[in-house]
């Protein structure tokens, strides 16, 4: 759990620009085109046996049959699967968030510097007037405070999907 905290600790500043980006794409979302979807269509090569039963293509007519309900059902498939990405990410940054919000005392405050503020160690020794030993002392006891959440907020999904 510990090594799984520290990751997120690391990868912060990466989710929150992740989150922004996938909100921007969801927003402004266009889809494939019907032209991208015409060329993909056109230019795809069929996959598995070949069997030709005729020597006229009928290629021409399947585009224009089916290009459309293909179009709309990939866009809706990757539409989905923006959405889902985001809420997913921002569950997990909400929960996150929260969570190192919540830690009491100096521990709490220090790892909200560090980790919003984007605080440097020697920034962080300079506002508390404490050793860098203290500053490692007390990001430990945040993070094992954090993993005590963690284990609750795990727990309860499992008791919930259990119930």
């Amino acid at each position: 759990m510990f090594d799984e905290i520290e990751k997120m600790i690391r990868e912060y500043p990466q989710k929150k620009m992740e989150l922004k980006c996938l909100e921007h794409q969801i927003r402004n979302f266009r889809g494939i085109s019907e032209t991208d979807m015409i060329d993909s269509m056109c230019f795809s090569q069929p996959t598995g046996e070949r069997v030709s039963t005729s020597t006229i293509s009928d290629k021409t007519m399947k585009i224009g049959t089916t290009f459309r309900q293909r179009m709309e059902a990939i866009n809706e498939e990757w539409y989905r699967h923006l959405e889902q990405k985001y809420f997913s990410i921002l569950e997990e940054l909400r929960f996150f968030e929260g969570a190192i919000r919540s830690i009491p005392g100096v521990e709490g405050s220090v790892l909200v510097d560090m980790v919003f503020e984007n605080m440097s160690w020697e920034n962080l020794i300079d506002k508390y007037y404490v050793s860098r030993t203290t500053i490692a002392r007390y990001r430990k006891k945040a993070i094992s405070d954090l993993a005590v959440l963690y284990q609750k907020r795990e727990a309860e999904q499992i008791a919930y999907m259990l119930r």
